[in-house]
């Protein structure tokens, strides 16, 4: 059997022997949208639970964008251009308008990167285009103290705004259930204090901040109660399917619209499952995000959910950039210095997370529940010993590994769009509620 993983730009070919049984596991077919710029003005123009863009814009209000970095693949060539012109039409001039890069605490992007990630010369040229530094203690404001007792403070250039518009994909994400929306304002926002107080194991350990699920998971309550405390937004969520093709897009009050392009998205993304299997073949999405082994990580624990306890886990992924940030590849000497146990001991009782820490220990998820391989020709011998999974560089060798993991059991599920699309057992759907 052929299969195509999700691999960088170009993809990986990969072929199955016809002995095994593969299942594998996609997004049903999902309704494309023909007419982007048609479907893009009706909804600026029937906003979801809010009044048009052009009736709440109006002169001297200052307007802030915020779209998502270059680890995202958000189609911002689409809407970036009439969103402002929506803006200019009820008043406000360019020089009041800011797209502001949401890096969280991820590099930024610039030069040539940040072209890609508009997609708009247009754009670059008639507004302000500038990255949110999550360490610059000047560039945020506090908006206030949360229930749970976090501080939380966003950059002053969204905070501030009288128009505040976050932009971003809506698809599962392995903390916050799904991103976009509020996710793009916290983290994508917020002050470095801010981030690593939401990304303790006070939050990462617990059960409900996880894949698809968002009633009860405590890191989509703490920005929503964020949210309010900024005082609400507007919103531009979008849906694309696995070819990168436009799907689905609305615009509205941010919760709102969120919560139906959540709706939108879930028949697409999560896939249930009638038993577990003892061998997983994902991806990490391919390009951008299997860019960092950092990223990859997401792909490892989006098939875990249907992987039998001691089974193998294979993950394919370019990983162009190495590791990561300096910070996260000390997070994982840490881990390979302390063990899985330990490091999890370790990070227990802090207040504060240490910066990129977290995407260590959600790594430390799949790691409980089988043995990960990862397959990729993009790290050094040394960066090779910082991952703590068994390597493989040669496809050759990754279908000899598979092979052995399939002596007694020749059934294998196959996930080439890595964490795109959820995989859940039926009798364990996410949350166990939130259907």
């Amino acid at each position: 059997m052929q299969i195509k993983m999700n691999y960088g730009r170009q993809g990986l070919e990969l072929h199955l022997p016809d002995d095994w049984a593969v299942t594998v596991i996609s997004k049903k077919a999902m309704p494309l949208i023909e007419d982007a710029p048609k479907a893009i003005a009706k909804a600026l123009a029937v906003p979801v639970d809010s009044p048009p863009l052009a009736e709440l814009a109006g002169p001297g209000k200052k307007a802030c964008i915020l779209i998502c970095d270059i680890t995202r693949p958000v189609p911002n060539h689409l809407f970036l251009r009439p969103l402002i012109d929506e803006l200019t039409r009820g008043g406000v001039a360019l020089a009041d308008i800011t797209v502001l890069v949401a890096t969280g605490l991820h590099r930024p992007n610039e030069g040539g990167e940040l072209a890609e990630l508009v997609g708009d010369p247009w754009v670059l040229e008639n507004v302000r285009v500038e990255n949110h530094f999550a360490r610059d203690d000047d560039a945020h404001l506090e908006v206030g103290i949360t229930s749970r007792g976090t501080v939380a403070c966003l950059d002053r250039r969204f905070a501030a705004a009288d128009i505040r518009i976050a932009t971003g994909l809506v698809e599962p994400h392995f903390m916050a259930g799904y991103s976009g929306g509020r996710k793009v304002i916290t983290p994508g926002t917020a002050h470095a204090r801010t981030i690593t107080r939401l990304h303790t194991a006070t939050y990462m350990e617990d059960p409900m901040a996880a894949n698809c699920v968002l009633a009860g998971n405590p890191l989509h309550l703490e920005q929503l109660e964020i949210l309010e405390l900024l005082g609400g937004a507007l919103a531009l969520n979008t849906v694309i399917d696995e070819n990168r093709r436009l799907s689905f897009v609305n615009f509205g009050e941010i919760e709102a619209s969120h919560a139906e392009a959540v709706a939108f998205v879930r028949p697409y993304a999560e896939a249930l499952v009638e038993r577990p299997f003892a061998t997983v073949l994902t991806s990490a999405a391919g390009y951008p995000l299997d860019k960092t082994y950092y990223q990859t990580v997401k792909g490892m624990v989006g098939g875990m959910e249907i992987l039998s306890p001691g089974g193998n886990l294979f993950v394919v992924s370019e990983i162009s950039e190495g590791m990561g940030s300096p910070e996260y590849v000390k997070a994982q000497e840490k881990l390979i210095a302390l063990g899985a146990d330990g490091f999890l001991a370790d990070i227990r009782l802090q207040k504060h997370a240490a910066i990129d820490e977290w995407q260590t220990e959600m790594q430390l998820k799949p790691m409980r529940k089988g043995k990960v391989h990862l397959y990729t020709k993009g790290l050094s011998r040394q960066q090779r010993k910082l991952t703590g999974v068994e390597v493989i560089d040669s496809q050759d060798e990754l279908i000899r590994r598979i092979a052995a993991t399939l002596d007694h059991d020749k059934r294998i599920a196959v996930i080439p769009e890595g964490p795109y699309i959820l995989p859940f057992l039926i009798s364990q759907p996410p949350g166990g509620r939130d259907l």
